[in-house]
């Protein structure tokens, strides 16, 4: 996968969001992108489509893959809870929808633990 957002910046902002910072919305945008770029880099594949409304989607995770139309396995979630996920900290499930029977996420995060982000 091609990075757009380097991988120093992203973490910065990762950081900043775990120390409790408040981000602002293109801040927060960008790192809903980066987590979204390095869950595509680390899970590589087309079989899952995350999608994050108004911010990107990404696909990954190996296995069988579509070429047209909707996906068969499609995660959505708003963009905090993205981030909350990608840290380890806890989601309102009610914030999420999913269809697919590869749709299950839960063993792909949290995606960065403290001796990722230096803390």
């Amino acid at each position: 996968m091609r990075r757009r957002i380097e991988p120093q910046e992203g973490i910065a902002l990762i950081r900043a969001y775990v120390a409790g910072d408040e981000l602002s919305v293109a801040e927060q945008r960008h790192a809903v992108r980066f987590v979204l770029e390095e869950f595509g880099t680390r899970h590589p594949g087309r079989s899952v489509e995350i999608r994050i409304p108004w911010v990107g989607a990404v696909q990954a995770i190996a296995g069988p893959t579509h070429t047209r139309g909707t996906p068969p396995n499609v995660v959505e979630m708003d963009g905090e809870s993205f981030l909350k996920l990608a840290v380890g900290h806890d989601v309102d499930t009610a914030a999420i929808s999913y269809s697919g029977t590869r749709a299950d996420l839960s063993s792909y995060f949290p995606l960065f633990g403290g001796g990722q982000l230096g803390m």
